[in-house]
């Protein structure tokens, strides 16, 4: 059995879809109101900041994987997601379990420099440094040898369905609400976006890849690494009209966070977009060649597809 830990999101849906198209029908769906998406799910609902049920979540998995997330809020994640983590790695521990742990970029610096596996971690402000902390948490039980255990990482998102990030908020709801698109200061900076679905079938790849574990993988993306102008451009010829932006400078974001909670909570993630940021997925790509990474052409054309379907239903 496989198990998912937070299957309600984009990437436990997306990825309980993968498990079973090219895996197992054998899957586990864990979260607080946990619903079946494939019909061959077994479900299991549980609030795993309870050690308790952690352990009786993973029990008989093979793999549990680790795809939980929180709302932005630094407070909650600074109370839940380092105790849940705790939890879920003890689990696993006790079940003799393989554990998949899906990240993000918080942890690491937020300038020009090229994000490797090997890039340091150096958090800006609270999310930050709590996501460096689990990922440390997950690295040192690597390190000790005492749990079989994989880190897969992603960069920002952008795609279909539940997919939240700032890009689907600033630039695809704002296409779909038919308003001026907003970019965060500015519009000149490479960026690396991955595809949500991509994210998860490279991560149930990487988790039935027995080789791969005890390691850092940085999930694969669209090569071309575009700054903001460039993906609008391409989004405007899928779209067939010029989509107007607008580049929301820093002082317009602190404004904002005096009236806004989620505004505040953005504010730590900003800084990267005043620089190149670049996510080097060679090592992925080196060794699984045949994974073929979305473009985001290809992607802007689900979302646009998406989005006609259901302003005609």
């Amino acid at each position: 059995m496989q198990t998912i830990l937070g299957a309600n999101g984009q990437i436990g849906e997306e990825l309980a879809r993968e498990l079973k198209r090219n895996f197992t029908s054998d899957i586990r769906i864990v979260s607080r109101e946990a619903k079946k998406i494939n019909d061959t799910d077994e479900v299991f609902s549980a609030d795993l900041s309870i050690r308790e049920k952690a352990i009786e979540a993973v029990k008989g998995s093979e793999i549990a994987y680790f795809t939980l997330g929180l709302p932005i809020s630094s407070d909650l994640w600074e109370k839940q997601f380092p105790l849940i983590l705790r939890n879920v790695i003890d689990a696993c521990k006790i079940n003799g379990t393989k554990l998949v742990f899906f990240d993000n970029t918080y942890m690491y610096p937020q300038d020009d420099r090229i994000l490797t596996e090997a890039t340091i971690f150096a958090p800006v402000g609270r999310k930050g440094k709590v996501r460096r902390k689990m990922a440390e948490m997950v690295l040192k039980e690597i390190q000790s040898g005492g749990l079989e255990a994989v880190i897969c990482r992603a960069p920002e998102f952008y795609g279909p369905g539940k997919t939240q990030s700032i890009t689907n908020t600033l630039v695809f709801n704002n296409i779909k609400e038919e308003k001026k698109l907003k970019v965060p200061l500015s519009a000149a900076k490479k960026r690396s976006l991955i595809w949500t679905p991509d994210a998860s079938r490279a991560t149930a790849l990487i988790g039935n890849t027995p080789d791969a574990y005890g390691q850092t993988w940085h999930l694969p993306v669209d090569k071309s690494h575009p700054t903001y102008r460039e993906f609008i451009s391409i989004a405007s010829g899928i779209y067939g009209r010029n989509l107007k932006y607008a580049v929301v400078p820093k002082f317009i974001f602190k404004i904002g966070s005096l009236f806004n909670k989620g505004v505040k909570e953005l504010l730590e993630l900003l800084p990267r977009y005043a620089h190149d940021n670049i996510f080097d997925d060679t090592k992925f790509r080196n060794r699984f060649p045949e994974f073929q990474a979305t473009t985001y052409k290809q992607g802007i054309e689900i979302i646009k597809s998406e989005q006609l379907s259901a302003k005609n239903n």
